[in-house]
């Protein structure tokens, strides 16, 4: 059998269990189904997810559910203004044994995990903030000055309310760079609603089974890079990315006088990895324009800002990002 025929089974295997780890998620998470793909995506992408909603929506039971279902060894951290660096990496302690002799011992925080719930993360300072940018680019921490390797996979899910500021600190723009998707959980509709009110205040408790291990993960991520992306979808990409850079020649009026600052060259690594896990997740073999279109708003709304001119219009980075995306892709269509 012919290596693409080995990667088209493979692909189609991983889009079975995704389906099965989907059903298994929304036993306990019920409905938002974007919000189950996009955090599932960044999984697959084997990045970050930042996860911005009101309180109630259900991101804790999300991440909790996600840790289950995906065989991953999870920990959540309360975020709150009196956390320090060493109360998510550890600290070393000085131990004395029975014949008086001294050493320091290192006991881990609670960042040694594979899926760690950042819970409220815009609460710490930026200092403990910043201890968290070490581990989720580069899956190590330096305490003492020894370097100690994360578990394998390593993935950070934080949570924000998007609404209550007093009191918190705003992630720098080096961090939120580092999380693969930017996540909106919204309001359950009408139908969902009904549906967890009856699902959660009886007596049947439905729980979520375990569908992958942490090396299966690994593999489907592993997977997900090697699956092939159309040199017209790289294009897309790229002049979609480049778009949005306000000093950019290409750029358009409209993101020239209202974009502060645009998405950087991680931007563009994002969507090509976001495009490949919708595209798994929605049963088809390689990415198309629709991925693309459909990807631009999680990955690129916190890689960028509206100047101050276009906050006091009131403008929305939303709908930029809609008018740019639309723009962009029916030039392409009519070229």
């Amino acid at each position: 059998m012919s290596e693409p025929d080995d990667l088209l089974i493979e692909i189609e295997a991983l889009q079975k269990k995704l389906q099965q780890a989907r059903d298994s998620i929304t036993r306990q998470f019920i409905g938002q189904e974007r919000v189950v793909d996009l955090t599932l995506s960044t999984l697959l992408c084997g990045g970050h997810g930042l996860l911005i909603g009101l309180p109630g929506l259900g991101k804790t039971l999300l991440v909790e559910t996600l840790s289950t279902v995906m065989g991953l060894d999870g920990n959540r951290i309360q975020f709150t203004p009196d956390l320090m660096p060493a109360d998510i990496l550890g600290s070393e302690v000085l131990d004395t044994d029975t014949d008086g002799h001294r050493s320091f011992r290192f006991v881990p925080g609670p960042v040694f995990c594979q899926l760690l719930m950042a819970d409220e993360i815009n609460r710490a300072s930026p200092r403990t903030q910043s201890a968290l940018l070490q581990a989720m680019q580069e899956k190590t921490v330096t305490v003492a000055g020894e370097d100690r390797p994360l578990g394998a996979p390593f993935h950070v899910l934080a949570t924000q309310n998007p609404i209550e500021q007093e009191g918190t600190y705003p992630l720098p723009e080096a961090q939120l760079d580092r999380f693969l998707l930017k996540i909106d959980v919204d309001y359950p509709n009408r139908d969902t609603e009904r549906e967890i009110l009856l699902a959660t205040t009886g007596t049947i408790d439905t729980k979520a089974v375990q569908v992958f291990t942490g090396d299966e993960l690994i593999a489907a991520q592993t997977l997900l890079r090697r699956m092939p992306v159309g040199e017209s979808i790289v294009e897309l990409i790229l002049d979609l990315v480049r778009a949005f850079r306000p000093d950019e020649p290409g750029a358009s009026e409209q993101v020239a006088q209202t974009v502060a600052w645009g998405p950087g060259p991680r931007a563009a690594q994002a969507l090509m990895l976001a495009v490949r896990a919708r595209a798994v997740l929605q049963g088809h073999l390689v990415p198309s324009a629709e991925d693309v279109i459909d990807m631009a708003h999680p990955v690129l709304s916190h890689r960028m800002a509206l100047n101050f001119a276009a906050r006091a219009r009131g403008d929305s980075l939303a709908d930029l990002i809609k008018d740019t995306v639309t723009s962009l892709t029916r030039a392409k269509a009519a070229a």
